[in-house]
């Protein structure tokens, strides 16, 4: 490997841990109150790492969001409103975008993980926004190969009409950490060491490429989201079919033509009409029922990453 064929990047020093985007998801919620207390296990040398709790009211009510999905309002519009009587979600977006942005400015922070839980069976999943952003899939690939032999999926949500517009995107880097199973409004010891230590990797990874660490090319697996599947409904569009018990907790398992999805209440088996093998993920997502998805598909795919390393190397400490 010659030095034409790396990539620098500039360090990383600015970075955010970001619980209670959905104030009932309290993995997150507890760990970024401790770390706000104390903070010594999540700071590393030449950088500022900054636990912020995103939307303190409806973690106060325990409840996903006050008005609307706080996960959802970071797009331009919602940024950029500027009329009195807007949601509290999109006000708090707007306070959000001027601490950590603004979106898509050299002034935003290197990078945010957004902390969340899920009812799904998805274990430790890491959530990646981008293909093309070698920093991060190199972060992944190191994180999960720190974890192994346990699994770390890793869900691409880079799709042409699907936007997700999230809390983290503020970000240069942004990163989802998705952990599951876990009743909402609840908090787990196994779900949140697992948060935990995916955090703790991830930091250390930051500062090994700070310190000056070539990371070489790499590939990983991904899962990319392809469409969301809505329940069976009737014409008063209530739903009639549940997941069927062969789907159940089956995140992440290939779905193949005539496999069961759902089951409607009379016992009629509902199942999926397919070319390919997909690979299911949310299924059974409580807090998906109001955006009608039982579950997304996805596809399997390979990403690499180049070369990286960092381009400054100082010891000063932001």
């Amino acid at each position: 490997m010659t030095s034409a064929s790396v990539v620098d990047k500039p360090p990383v020093r600015r970075v955010a841990i970001f619980g209670g985007t959905h104030g009932n998801e309290l993995s997150g919620v507890f760990l970024v109150k401790h770390w706000q207390e104390n903070g010594a296990e999540i700071q590393r040398t030449g950088m500022e790492v900054k636990p912020f709790l995103t939307n303190p009211r409806a973690v106060k009510k325990c409840t996903r969001y006050i008005d609307c999905d706080l996960n959802r309002v970071f797009d331009p519009d919602n940024l950029g409103t500027v009329v009195e009587d807007i949601p509290y979600e999109v006000r708090r977006a707007q306070e959000i975008n001027h601490i950590f942005g603004p979106k898509g400015s050299d002034d935003a922070y290197d990078l945010i993980f957004d902390l969340h839980n899920t009812t799904s069976n998805m274990g430790g999943t890491l959530i990646l926004e981008n293909s093309r952003d070698d920093f991060t899939i190199q972060m992944f690939h190191y994180i999960k190969n720190a974890l192994a032999p346990e699994r770390c999926p890793v869900l691409l949500i880079e799709h042409p009409s699907l936007k997700y517009a999230t809390t983290r995107s503020v970000a240069k880097h942004p990163v989802g950490v998705e952990v599951g199973p876990q009743p909402h409004g609840v908090v787990r010891a196994d779900t949140l060491d697992k948060m935990r230590k995916i955090v703790k990797h991830g930091l250390d990874f930051v500062q090994l490429f700070n310190e000056g660490k070539e990371f070489p090319p790499c590939t990983i697996e991904v899962f990319k989201i392809m469409e969301k599947v809505d329940y069976p409904r009737n014409k008063n569009d209530e739903v009639i079919a549940i997941i069927h018990p062969k789907l159940q907790d089956q995140d992440w398992q290939p779905l193949n033509n005539g496999d069961p999805l759902f089951v409607t209440l009379d016992g009629e088996v509902i199942a999926y009409k397919g070319d390919c093998t997909v690979y299911p993920t949310f299924i059974n997502e409580a807090a998906y029922y109001e955006k009608k998805q039982a579950f997304v598909k996805t596809v399997k795919m390979k990403l690499t990453a180049k070369h990286i390393r960092s381009s400054v190397l100082d010891q000063n400490t932001s």
